[in-house]
C-alpha cells in the first residue's frame, strides 16, 4: 500500500506524509477479491481525489460485507435484460444519472465504470434522463 501510494502521489505531484488511522484498518479487514488490481485502483483513486498530505479513502468503497450481484436474486441466478434495466436505472436515479466516482451508480452496482457504460449502451438505458430524477 505504502508503494502505490507514493508512486501515485509522485505521478500526481502530491506529498502524502501520512495514511488515516481508519483507512489502514479499512485495507486490512477488507477481502480484497480484485486482488491487487482493486487495490492500484483505490490506492489511485483516493490520492487523485485526495487533497492534503493525509491518505484516506472513502468507507464506501471498501464495503466489508458487498452486496453480492447473486446474493440480490437468490443464489445463482442471473438476473434478466429486464431486471438488470431496472436495477441499473433504479442506481442511476439514486446517483442523479451520475456513473463514475465514490456515488456514482457503479460504485453502488460494485462493477467498474467501464462494465455499466457497456450495459447501459447494450440495454438502451438513456443515463441522462437521470440527471433531474
Amino acid at each position: 500500500m505504502e508503494y502505490l501510494i507514493e508512486r501515485y502521489a509522485r505521478k500526481a505531484g502530491k506529498k502524502i506524509k501520512q495514511v488515516h488511522g481508519r483507512t489502514l484498518e479499512l485495507f486490512r479487514s477488507y477481502h480484497w477479491p480484485g486482488n491487487i488490481r482493486e487495490l492500484q485502483n483505490v490506492v489511485e483513486r483516493a490520492v487523485i481525489l485526495g487533497d492534503g498530505p493525509t491518505f484516506a479513502v472513502d468507507e464506501s468503497w471498501l464495503q466489508t460485507n458487498p452486496l453480492r450481484t447473486s446474493d440480490r436474486y437468490g443464489g445463482l441466478m442471473r438476473p434478466n435484460a429486464e431486471e438488470e434495466r431496472k436495477i441499473i436505472e433504479s442506481a442511476l436515479a439514486e446517483s442523479r444519472g451520475r456513473v463514475a466516482g465514490p456515488t456514482g451508480a457503479a460504485a453502488k452496482l460494485r462493477i467498474p465504470r467501464s462494465t455499466l457504460e457497456s450495459k447501459i449502451r447494450t440495454l438502451g438505458i438513456l443515463k441522462h434522463q437521470f440527471k433531474d430524477a
